[in-house]
């Protein structure tokens, strides 16, 4: 388990050694929810830091815990993460300090490689990461800004059920008429009824889109920002197409190493309907069509 620390000062000495300094910071381009830093240290070394406020420093415990697990399966890249915690000078703030990957040029076989190194990870022994079930997490962790429950259950259509779906339909009510709302409550509640149980438990990235990886030191895909938890390894893949999808290189690749059970064209909507759902709570009601359209569809087909 990686150390948390009380400053970033404190942090550097340790994992870097005594007399370690920053001898330039530079903001560079990240996400919507941390400011992200090049941090230079006197030693030569670059590294990549993370910030929020004090108060949000679960967000950086839960996306260390995340990459240790991937990077724990030896299957598919990830920065190396040093250490997190919190700095009270400076206005006070929490931190993630990582490896810096510094935009190598991507191999020609890039895709296909991806493609392998994910099933690969999705075939990995995935017992070690759940406390006790089948499916979930150690720990709760979080879906973008959003919490995501992670209670472990020895069926994943339930677990997608009632960690997944009922959760933001709960925090969506608002934004749907009462008869929308018992349908989608009807749809959700008859899961099973769309959902298979996988061939075996797979340890996800859980938010699988083009913004959550990177091409790292390697010239390979590096997976970064994980909402991980042991679960069905089409959730995944339906995450990578609902976005513009990934080339077909990817696709095949994967296939070719662990084919997709029957059927999963039909499913990969409904995985998707968590993450529209997410995006209605985190971003407001430009998705709410894409959700009444996906509840529309399942809801026809079990008439």
């Amino acid at each position: 388990m990686l150390q948390q620390y009380e400053s970033l000062n404190a942090a550097l000495a340790d994992i870097f050694g005594s007399g370690i300094k920053i001898t330039q910071s530079r903001q560079i381009a990240g996400g919507d929810i941390n400011q992200a830093f090049r941090l230079d240290l006197n030693n030569k070394t670059q590294i990549f830091m993370k910030a929020n406020t004090k108060e949000n420093l679960a967000f950086f415990k839960a996306e260390a815990a995340g990459l240790a697990a991937i990077a724990g399966t030896k299957a598919i890249g990830t920065p190396q993460v040093f250490g997190y915690g919190t700095e009270e000078d400076r206005g006070g703030f929490s931190f993630l300090l990582m490896e810096y990957a510094q935009g190598k040029k991507q191999t020609p076989d890039f895709w296909e490689v991806f493609g392998r190194q994910l099933a690969a990870m999705h075939r990995a022994p995935a017992a070690g990461f759940v406390s006790d079930g089948l499916y979930g997490f150690r720990e709760d962790n979080f879906i973008g800004a959003g919490r995501q429950l992670n209670t472990a259950s020895d069926s994943f259509a339930a677990f997608f059920r009632d960690c997944r779906l009922m959760p933001q339909l709960r925090r969506a009510s608002r934004y749907f008429e009462k008869s929308d709302l018992k349908k989608l409550s009807g749809l959700i509640e008859r899961t099973d009824r769309i959902l298979t149980e996988p061939r075996y438990p797979s340890l996800l990235h859980g938010d699988l889109w083009s913004g959550n990886f990177i091409t790292g030191c390697d010239g390979r895909a590096w997976l970064i920002d994980p909402a991980s938890y042991v679960g069905h390894a089409e959730a995944d893949i339906a995450m990578t197409e609902l976005f513009g999808g990934f080339p077909e290189a990817f696709y095949k690749a994967y296939q070719e190493a662990a084919p997709f059970q029957p059927g999963y064209s039909e499913r990969r909507d409904f995985y998707n309907l968590y993450h529209l759902l997410n995006h209605l709570n985190l971003f407001g009601g430009a998705y709410l069509m894409h959700v009444r359209n996906i509840v529309s569809k399942y809801a026809r087909r079990m008439i």
